[in-house]
This record gives C-alpha cells, structure tokens and sequence, in this order.
C-alpha cells in the first residue's frame, strides 16, 4: 500500500513547475509596478509627455487682423490664398500653388492698403491649411463685402495658359440653396432678414434671390478684373466662366475664384513666379476693387468711373 501511495506524489520537478506557474505573474505584474512608480512619477526616471495641439471646442478658428481704414463702414475685401500647410496644390518641384497663391495674396494686399479707401483681411497669412469651409467662413464671420479665392491652374499638356476668373455657377447656386434651407446656419439672416421667423417655401424664395443678386455682383466684379487687366494680365480665350466651387458658395457675399495662369505652363510659371507678374496681377485686382465699390456706392457709371476711382495713386484713408 505504502508503494501505491507513492505512486500518486508529485515528484520535485513537477513542483517546481507548478510553483514557476503560479508565481510568474506575480513578478511580472510586481515588475510593471515598480516600472510605473520609477519612470511615471514627476522628477524620476526618463518620463515622456506627448502634448497635442487641439482646436478650440467651439470649433472655429481665430479671426484674422483687419488692415487698412478704421473706419467700419468703409468695405472689407477678404483674400483667401488657396491650399497650404500639408495641401500644396498644383505644381511639383520649386514651383507650388501654395506658395505663389500666398505670395500673390500678400502683393494685393499691399496694393489695396497703399491706394486706401478699403480694409482687408487675409485668410492666411503663412503656410498653414484650411479647410475650404473655414476659407469662406472667416469671410462670412467678419462680414466681408467681397471674398476673393487665389489658385494656380495646372493641366495635362504645357499648352494651356492664361489667367481664368470664376463665379458660382447656376446649378451650383441651386444645389447650394437646397443644402443651405436644411442647414442650421439658415436660423441666422439672409441680407438681414432673419429667416427663422420665415416658412420653408419663404426661406427658399429668400435664400435664391439673395444668390442670384449675388452671383450678378460677382460676374459684375469678374468682369472688371478682366477689363482693368487688359494688356497686362494673359487671359484664357474664355477668362469667365462659372462652376460649384465649395469655396464660392456663400449666399449674400459676391465671390470670385482667380486661376491666376497655368503652373503647367512655363512660360505661365514664370509669370507667377515673378514679382513683376504678380504685381501686374495685383494692380489690376486692385483697380478692380476700387471701381466696383465705387459702383456700389454711386450706382450712376458716370460717378463710379471718374478718375478718382480708378487713380492708381494712393487715395485717402
């Protein structure tokens, strides 16, 4: 009987194992302790911190500064430089959209502040990016009376060239109002009629002639760029045309998109490279501007066309 029981006894090995079994978890987690108390604590070990740059919980950016009168009543230009940050746009190489489009927006700028009568805010004023909502919205947010959007163009074949000016188109205007009557922005004003206080069918009514109005001043703008640029800015044999730029699509603020000329192209490329080419673009956006608010503001061509408005001279602030 004694040799049977013995039989059935672990032998040492098998103890061992068991007691290996047991414990080695508990090292382990009395090893990851002892790790977190050493390199966890403040002033002790080689602690780490990751630190994130987050947007505000609002969810809107900051407002950019506004340059020029401060007079409040006097019109405020937004310029919007396309891409930007990890978006450079056209282009490869030495030569980025991102780039030139800021460089082009900084010339007019200037320009705009040098002749006066006119405030202005860009929407970037260094190499970041912004989504294309954010682009229109600071626009919108500091009730700008005209968004100019800046791009360089690019296509398959070197050919191409020329400066392009686009508007929002017709069916791109109404696809906007559709989204716009079921959006929650719809609650605030349409050219100061709060629409909240509106019917469906009436906001719609709303929301459309206020687009209309403001595809008509738009085309209005396009036009005069094209005229002020004549002989001095290369335009595309069709310098006008229209699509749903996402960027354009604001109902009661007139908003032109500016392809300044093709990257494609060198000869184009070099154009926009230049501070030359940029400044005869510049010049001309400029005295576009200044004619068109004259126009808003005197309806009468022989008023809003006297040399005043169009002098390339600084005018008083």
């Amino acid at each position: 009987m004694l040799n049977e029981a013995c039989m059935y006894r672990p032998d040492g090995s098998r103890l061992i194992a068991l007691g290996l079994l047991v414990l080695a978890p508990v090292a382990v987690f009395a090893a990851m302790v002892a790790v977190d108390r050493t390199f966890g604590a403040p002033g002790r070990g080689m602690g780490y911190v990751v630190r994130l740059k987050l947007p505000p919980a609002s969810g809107e950016i900051g407002l950019p500064q506004v340059r020029g009168p401060l007079d409040a009543s006097r019109p405020l230009v937004v310029i919007d430089a396309g891409h930007g940050g990890h978006d450079p746009g056209a282009g490869s190489g030495p030569v980025r959209e991102k780039a030139l489009t800021l460089a082009l927006a900084l010339a007019l700028r200037d320009e705009l502040l040098r002749r006066g009568g006119v405030r202005v805010a860009l929407t970037r004023e260094d190499d970041r990016f912004l989504v294309l909502s954010e682009r229109a919205g600071i626009a919108r947010r500091l009730n700008a009376d005209l968004f100019l959007s800046l791009h360089a163009d690019s296509a398959p074949a070197d050919t191409a060239s020329g400066a392009t000016l686009y508007t929002l188109s017709e069916r791109g205007s109404n696809d906007s109002a559709a989204r716009l009557a079921e959006a929650e922005n719809r609650a605030d004003t349409v050219n100061g009629v709060p629409l909240e206080r509106q019917s469906g069918a009436v906001n719609a009514i709303l929301v459309d002639l206020s687009q209309r109005d403001t595809a008509a001043r738009s085309t209005a703008f396009a036009e005069l760029v094209l005229r002020e640029g004549a002989g001095r800015v290369p335009f595309r044999a069709r310098p006008i045309q229209s699509a749903a730029f996402v960027v354009l699509k604001s109902a009661d603020l007139p908003s032109v998109l500016v392809e300044s000329g093709y990257i494609s192209n060198p000869a184009d490329a070099a154009r926009m490279s230049s501070a030359e080419g940029r400044q005869a673009l510049a010049e001309s956006l400029a005295r576009a501007i200044r004619v068109y608010f004259a126009r808003q503001a005197a309806p009468d061509p022989a008023v809003a066309e006297t040399p005043a408005a169009t002098a390339s001279e600084p005018a008083a602030p």
